[in-house]
């Protein structure tokens, strides 16, 4: 049975209302998810495949089953078919392709505190969070959503000159709540003015909280009015000859000054929270150009890259884009585009579900919105005609990679394989993939050396990497359809490190595979590279060639994931003490045992009436300590 009778069979059972469906391959693929304002109607259109486009003609005949959800509304499927695309991926859907995540500025309300109703903190902390905004901490391990989210902000690095910014002027915190509760004496962050000290009672609720609602004012957009009565207070300290007091409000209006000044592409007028999403394609690539607006103030910008097809209407990317863009991140009220949308009101109808207040959705034909969407448009332009030349240059040393080690057809998928550690400790294997464009970083891997005889052995440290790399490959994509296998692997190491990954492999029955191991020269010369083959001399390339230096950029990047692997385990050991995950001992009582013995050490090595002698430590609490650390 062909694809068209397969839909065609499921006619009779559907209903005419709202949801969503999906086409299934023959290996129960998903080849692509729609939404329907009528389920039946929509799903009847795919059997008249005569009016079709070529791509939705390939799409139904590869048809094998089909899988419906019903929904309420229309809106309800429009949000459930971006939540399904985007962790679907489906080959025939248009997909915003960016594994980048955006950064928010959070005053999280942490856990513990007496106000608050004793689920946030008397002193809320100021902070960075990067990724969904439904995942966003809040300062301890309470209720991770009992905090106030601003953003999204394109870059991290903006995210972390803002909060500086906003430390120099209101002087929160920025320590975690375990430091919190730990401190005894200011830290640095008050001696160079960065921090009001309110663990160690510098500054009282009232004046902290005052404080805390003047970052909340700044980042919604109401800066002017916090720097008019910092002026006043400065004003109002000079005329009492407080001059030390005076300055300290001087230096607060320069912090202001200085991030208002940072915000080089403003929205004109009183707009307040906008994005911009401007459309430019050149037949099947296109870039949209996102700019991010609150408050009237740009908040950075970032170019999206989405895979559409030739025939793909205009609006119908833009909507598409715009559902799965706001999947996990708050929408603002208006969002203004360069192309009519497919449907706006039912676009601005589901993210204003998303959102729980009015979104609007527009497209400004004059004034100054037209001349945003102008500038992103001539953005999104420029940003294109980059990216097609980066992939042509990236086609070009792929095909050199091809010539060089006589693979059959340039590689779609190369894996570059790296290891790191410190005399065995906290060893890390580390996975890089890299393609035609560019490198593939959500295909990344980072692989915590398990076998403790491994640690510090660079060829068994390779050998288990490969071995839980590939029997991975093999569950996930046994038929090697998926695009989840490599045409070539890279090993940054020389001979030996060649030798065991072959006899790995070997091993795992892999033997069709090209393999690669780069070493440097001698000295460890960059530009004397050595290349190792199976069964082949050495080669050496000129230290001026292309292919050369994109192999060395491959080489580098994975050792770079490889170090940064090894450092996050080593750092994350150092931040916990043997206390740490006692039942019973949380951040007082951690307090109090490091106050009275000084070290976690001593901790463990004291006695059980040491442990009765210290202050809030009850009897029973010490008698549980004594046992967890001597059995």
């Amino acid at each position: 049975m062909d694809g068209a009778e397969v839909i065609r069979a499921q006619l009779p059972t559907l209903p005419d209302t709202p949801g969503v469906y999906r086409m299934l391959a023959a290996d129960g693929s998903v080849l692509y998810v729609g939404k329907a304002k009528n389920l039946k109607r929509r799903v009847a259109s795919y059997t008249r495949t005569d009016g079709l486009p070529n791509r939705t003609r390939r799409m139904v005949a590869l048809t094998r089953a089909m899988e419906f959800v019903t929904t309420h509304t229309e809106a309800e499927a429009l949000l459930l078919e971006a939540n399904l695309i985007r962790s679907l991926l489906p080959p025939f859907n248009i997909l915003v392709k960016d594994e980048r995540s955006f950064s928010y500025i959070v005053i999280g309300k942490g856990q513990g505190g007496k106000g608050q109703g004793g689920k946030g903190h008397d002193f809320p902390r100021l902070m960075q969070h990067r990724g969904s905004a439904d995942r966003r901490g809040g300062g301890g391990k309470g209720n991770r959503r009992d905090s106030d989210l601003f953003g999204p902000y394109a870059s991290p690095h903006l995210v972390a000159i803002t909060i500086s910014t906003l430390q120099r002027a209101f002087q929160l915190r920025t320590c975690d709540d375990g430091v919190f509760a730990s401190r005894t004496r200011p830290c640095l962050q008050y001696q160079i003015k960065r921090c009001s000290a309110p663990c160690v009672g510098r500054v009282g609720e009232e004046e902290y909280a005052e404080q805390v609602q003047g970052v909340r004012d700044v980042l919604s957009g109401r800066s002017a009015e916090v720097q008019a009565a910092f002026a006043r207070r400065m004003t109002d300290s000079s005329d009492r000859l407080e001059y030390e007091d005076a300055a300290r409000w001087r230096d607060r209006i320069r912090a202001l000054t200085a991030l208002q000044s940072r915000q080089d592409i403003n929205l004109e007028g009183t707009l307040g929270d906008a994005d911009v999403l401007a459309l430019h394609r050149e037949g099947a690539a296109a870039c949209v150009q996102a700019f991010f607006f609150r408050g009237g103030r740009n908040q950075g910008t970032r170019a999206f890259f989405p895979r559409v097809d030739a025939d793909e209407e205009p609006g119908a990317i833009l909507a598409a884009f715009a559902a799965q863009l706001y999947a996990d991140m708050p929408p603002p009220a208006l969002l203004l585009l360069s192309e009519p949308a497919t449907a706006p009101d039912l676009l601005a109808e589901a993210l204003s579900l998303t959102a729980g207040r009015r979104v609007t959705v527009e497209c400004p034909k004059r004034g100054p919105k037209q001349r945003a969407v102008e500038h992103a448009l001539t953005n999104a332009r420029d940003a294109l005609g980059r990216r097609l030349a980066e992939r042509s240059t990236q086609e070009t040393l792929l095909a050199g990679v091809a010539r060089l080690f006589a693979l059959p057809a340039s590689p779609k998928r190369i894996e570059i394989y790296d290891t790191s550690h410190i005399q065995g400790a906290f060893p890390v294997g580390a996975m890089v993939v890299a393609g035609p464009e560019g490198f593939q970083r959500n295909a990344y891997r980072r692989f915590h050396i398990r076998d403790p005889e491994a640690a510090g052995n660079d060829y068994a440290m390779l050998r288990e990497t490969f071995t839980r790399r590939f029997a991975r490959a093999r569950t996930d994509d046994p038929d090697r359809s998926a695009g989840l296998w490599p045409d070539l692997i890279l090993i940054d190491g020389g001979l030996g490190q060649l030798n065991a990954v072959r006899d790995e492999l070997a091993m795992l029955r892999i033997t069709d595979i090209p393999l690669v191991a780069i070493a440097k020269g001698p000295d460890r010369n960059a530009g004397r590279e050595r290349l190792f083959r199976p069964g082949q001399p050495p080669l050496s390339l000129p230290p001026n060639d292309p292919v050369l230096h994109f192999l060395q950029r491959l080489r580098d990047e994975a050792h770079r994931t490889a170090i940064d692997g090894h450092r996050a385990r080593r750092m994350k050991a150092m931040s916990h003490t043997r206390i740490d995950g006692i039942p019973g001992i949380g951040p007082t009582r951690k307090k109090a045992l490091l106050h009275h013995f000084g070290s976690a050490a001593a901790v463990a090595s004291a006695g059980l009436k040491d442990l009765e002698a210290t202050p809030g430590i009850s009897a029973a609490i010490a008698q549980k300590l004594y046992e967890y650390f001597h059995g």
